[in-house]
């Protein structure tokens, strides 16, 4: 097992460390040892070792916070910042994760190989890692920092991949456990039975979790249920894995506040200097709601504006995912795998929030003259019931009737629910050939994946007279049927992914790699129920239907390690990636809900979707100092050019974040290219078994190189000037030169450890830089640092019939520090949103093993 005095993130040790040619010969090794009952004994590089990749082993995830998600634990990591509204990482809603300046949908993710999709909270082509697997049943955690293995099945890694193992059954029979209590009712259970060996060449295990904890700032429970099962049948002629995971579970989100900053000589309203630290959603309180907070027309306080309190917001998520892999050993020298997989998810966001706030969408469908009704007496957001100054077609009684009758229509609640509910179903099959020819090791692979996904946008009623059917933990559609269908959206993608490498050992210290992968998409979208004009901000005519595809069959890469003298080596890589265009239905992001067909037209014909050349060189050191003392470091500079970066700007931003809860139409906007600059350095010095320090600083400079400007058409460019300033002047927006929004240029990471007898500390430090949070960069929020702290006590062996028992307490935000966390950045200037950091909590768990 792992030393409590090893650092949690001893990546520079991976120096010295042998690697293999291939993700899944890595797996291989670790999945012997722990067939073996043997953790993972240190970090080590997996993939091509001319790129910065670093493994976290699963039970230096534990020791973070048992539980946590794998994209949570790699925060510590140079280059990386993941932030979201729990201490485990598990919230989706307000998550945000950027390597290296790479978004979360512009990096790739797999767990086992299989591929997990973008990441994107409106998701539509796979799940979180913490879906797909148990968190106590994490083998290891490989990020590559700068850009991922030719082989990863992904379409988004433009930047670098995260990719999740599962541990393996262990040799010999077994039972684990752990609960785990704490802060806000937490109640956390774990329990996992092992087969061991049967047969000779078999080996499995079951596993299940419970979790149970109340959200911070509001009476809202996160919680699920989740199971994981997996057998290995392992001989001489090959290896057959067989997995399954379950998972249902529902998220109660947070909100966040709208912050704005007027224009220079500019001033804001009362109103818009309502910046409340929280706002804590008013469930189960619905009375309270109904009465003392919102208007008898639903309207929320207008001094309030944007920053009004919802009822509640949750996300219902249940994941189907199974796969088999058999690996064929062909001969001695040569590995033939073929993996196939099924997912299927259903899920539901929704929103309960004040009817005024949804008028604009709700009259279109609700209100029976809205027809004929002149545009300018139509109600405006937040104003139900009330005639607009510029109406002369209704009296102000005629309007407060009509807005009575609307909510009536609702509810009589005063309340509206909006959800967005999901559906994916998607299959694929992973091949790859290893061959070993002495000084070459030749792989070659390829993924083909087929997925159908539907998004529905719902609205359903409050019933006034029944409360108890409009609760976080149930999903609408099940108790009652939708007012209104809003939209409803199809896509049909299929993936298709070849590549070819060759490692070559040119002699004992140098090793080449080369290789190159294709990326083709063949994605079409069609609305089989379209939004009613007037129901949805930028829409002209109906959302746009079509195919788009997008095939790059020459994505190269090629990079060396030079091993100077046993103790140092020296590494390069450069690298072609592509990301390509998402086939969401429900929001931005892809052509497919820009405002026209027009818009959409452009971008089958002559859009170019995002690509990016990443180069990368560094140093790794691995020296014993004597007397006990070692040290390990590392520092890598990374350059990337970035081309056809696309932004998706709402043309009515803000989400539940705001007061633009009926959403709007994108428009997508190539902004031209953006240039990244970087430096990752970092230590670890040991004393023997005793003390342990870890440190690692990064740089990145991640700017705008033009300006750019959007078009009503719904598709906008860059403008290839560079205006400067923060003003945007005859519809330019000043981006050229400007720094990438909600990307810190430092960021400072370290991790302590001491151990004395049975007693092991840990403590963590976490500082995020200053970032920017609109596009012009006229708006900033402070850089913040946070600590958390663990102790845990092993009970010594031989006093109880235990293989394992530990007594561990975790406090996160140590300090219980304030500021903005999450940054939703949908502006160009003066206005954006921020989730705040969650407070100081504790847990306590204690785990064993027999």
């Amino acid at each position: 097992m792992i030393h409590p005095s090893v650092s949690l993130l001893a990546l520079t040790l991976a120096a010295a460390m042998p690697a293999t040619a291939s993700a899944q010969q890595a797996d291989a090794s670790t999945s012997a040892r722990e067939a073996e009952g043997a953790e993972p004994s240190t970090i080590v590089v997996t993939g091509g070792r001319t790129r910065t990749a670093v493994e976290l082993p699963g039970v230096e995830m534990q020791k973070i916070l048992p539980g946590v998600s794998p994209l949570k634990a790699i925060q510590t990591l140079p280059g990386v910042l993941y932030i979201t509204a729990d201490p485990w990482g598990n919230n989706e809603q307000n998550a945000q994760l950027f390597i290296h300046g790479f978004a979360a949908n512009q990096l790739g993710y797999t767990m086992d190989g299989i591929p997990l999709g973008d990441q994107s909270y409106g998701n539509y082509n796979g799940l979180s890692p913490q879906r797909a697997v148990i968190s106590e049943n994490v083998g290891r955690v490989v990020v590559a920092t700068g850009a991922g293995d030719l082989a990863t099945p992904s379409n988004s890694n433009l930047g670098g991949t995260v990719e999740t193992y599962s541990a393996n059954p262990l040799a010999t029979p077994g039972i684990a456990a752990a609960q785990t209590v704490g802060s806000y009712d937490t109640s956390r259970t774990f329990v996992r039975l092992d087969t061991g060996t049967f047969g000779g060449t078999n080996s499995a295990y079951v596993s299940g979790v419970r979790q149970r904890a109340r959200a911070w700032d509001f009476n809202g429970i996160q919680g699920g249920w989740q199971a994981n099962a997996k057998f290995v049948h392992d001989d001489r002629i090959g290896k057959l894995t067989l997995y399954f995971d379950y998972n249902d579970m529902t998220q109660p989100n947070e909100d966040a506040t709208v912050f704005f900053k007027p224009s220079a000589g500019g001033t804001a309203t009362s109103t818009q200097l309502y910046t409340p630290y929280t706002k804590p959603f008013f469930y189960p309180d619905f009375n309270g709601y109904r009465t003392g907070y919102l208007g008898t027309l639903g309207n929320s306080p207008a001094a309030q504006g944007g920053n009004y309190r919802n009822y509640y917001s949750d996300a219902q998520r249940t994941d189907y995912l199974a796969y088999g892999r058999y690996e064929a050993r062909l001969a001695p020298n040569a590995t033939l795998s073929h993996t196939a997989y099924y997912h299927h998810n259903d899920g539901a966001g929704v929103v309960a929030g004040p009817l005024g706030q949804s008028i604009t969408t709700a009259q279109a469908y609700l209100d029976p003259t809205y027809a004929t009704l002149p545009s300018n007496c139509r109600f405006s957001a937040n104003n139900n019931g009330v005639r607009p100054s510029s109406c002369t077609a209704l009296t102000a009684q005629q309007a407060a009737a009509a807005g009575a009758a609307l909510v009536a229509a609702t509810g009589g609640s005063g309340l509206i629910t909006r959800t967005t509910e999901y559906r994916i179903d998607r299959w694929g099959v992973i091949s790859a050939l290893d061959v070993d020819l002495g000084a070459h090791k030749i792989e070659l692979g390829g993924w083909f994946e087929h997925n159908s996904t539907t998004q529905w946008r719902r609205w359903y009623a409050v019933d006034a007279n029944n409360p108890g059917n409009s609760t976080p933990y149930i999903r609408p559609l099940e108790v009652a049927q939708p007012l209104f269908t809003q939209y409803q959206g199809e896509a049909k993608i299929e993936q298709l992914q070849l590549h070819l490498q060759d490692s070559w050992q040119v002699f004992d210290r140098l090793l080449v790699q080369a290789g190159f992968k294709t990326s083709a998409q063949w994605a079409s979208g069609r609305y089989p129920v379209q939004p009613r004009v007037g129901s949805l901000s930028g829409l002209t005519s109906t959302l746009p239907e079509g195919r788009i595809n997008t095939l790059r069959w020459f994505l190269p890469a090629v990079g060396a390690k030079f091993d100077l003298n046993g103790s140092e080596e020296l590494y390069a890589n450069a690298q072609k990636n592509l990301r390509q265009y998402q086939a969401y239905l429900a929001g931005g992001g892809g052509p497919w809900f820009t405002g026209s067909q027009t818009a959409f037209n452009a971008f089958a014909q002559n859009g170019r979707p995002e690509s990016s050349w990443t180069y990368e060189a560094g140093l790794r050191s691995n020296r014993n100092l004597g007397g006990g003392l070692s040290l390990s470091a590392q520092v890598n500079y990374y350059h990337v050019d970035f081309r056809d970066r696309l932004l998706a700007i709402s043309t009515n931003p803000g989400g539940i974040a705001g007061g633009a809860i009926t959403g709007g139409t994108s428009i997508l906007v190539n902004v031209g290219n953006v240039k990244t600059d970087g430096i990752d350095a970092a230590f670890t010095l040991r004393a023997g078994q005793l003390f342990s320090l870890y440190n690692a600083t990064s740089y990145n400079l991640s700017k705008y190189q033009s300006d750019y400007t959007s078009t009503a058409s719904g598709i906008g460019a860059a403008t290839d000037t560079c205006i400067g300033g923060f003003l945007v002047t005859n519809g330019v927006v000043p981006t050229c030169g400007k720094q990438l929004p909600g990307i810190p240029k430092w960021m400072n990471k370290t991790v302590a450890n001491l151990t004395l007898g049975p007693i092991d500390t840990q403590v963590i430090g976490d500082y995020v830089g200053a970032r920017y949070a609109t596009f012009s960069n006229d708006a900033r929020v402070p850089s913040y640092f946070l600590t958390s702290l663990r102790v845990a006590a092993r009970v010594p062996d031989a006093i109880l019939p235990l293989r394992k028992a530990e007594l561990a307490l975790n406090v996160t935000n140590l300090t219980d520090a304030r500021g903005k966390s999450t940054l939703s950045v949908g502006s160009a200037t003066n206005s954006f949103s921020a989730y705040p950091i969650p407070p100081r909590q504790w847990f306590l768990t204690f785990s064993a093993a027999y």
